[in-house]
């Protein structure tokens, strides 16, 4: 497994918490980071990216004002700083590596996958 995915868990409506990536072995350390999301039933849908410089960020709408995220090159981790927590926001949370080293929204810009670490917030 090249990227690893933690911090999901249990939330009520309203709260918060903050996913972390790790990526050991730097795959990709000169471009953009993601995440992304999968509820069941649904496509994988764009969440955020950060381009490799950790200068520019983009989010998804559903997303902007409460979700933030960052990277620390020296540490190989990107994190998702996720507030005011609704239940629409409940998925499997999944990070992953650009061929670019801009952020980008569509899937198919990702070249490596982490396996996933799932978010439940409850009503």
């Amino acid at each position: 497994v090249q990227l690893q995915a933690s911090g999901g868990g249990l939330v009520q409506a309203g709260g918060s918490l903050r996913l972390s990536c790790a990526n050991p072995r730097r795959t990709g350390s000169n471009n953009a980071l993601g995440w992304f999301r999968q509820a069941p039933g649904r496509e994988r849908e764009f969440v955020a990216a950060i381009d490799w410089r950790g200068g520019s960020t983009i989010y998804a709408d559903s997303v902007k004002g409460r979700f933030t995220i960052s990277r620390d090159n020296a540490k190989n981790t990107v994190d998702l700083q996720m507030n005011s927590l609704k239940p629409e926001d409940t998925a499997v949370y999944y990070c992953a590596v650009s061929r670019y080293s801009r952020g980008s929204r569509p899937v198919e810009d990702y070249a490596y996958w982490g396996q996933g670490t799932l978010v439940t917030v409850s009503s």
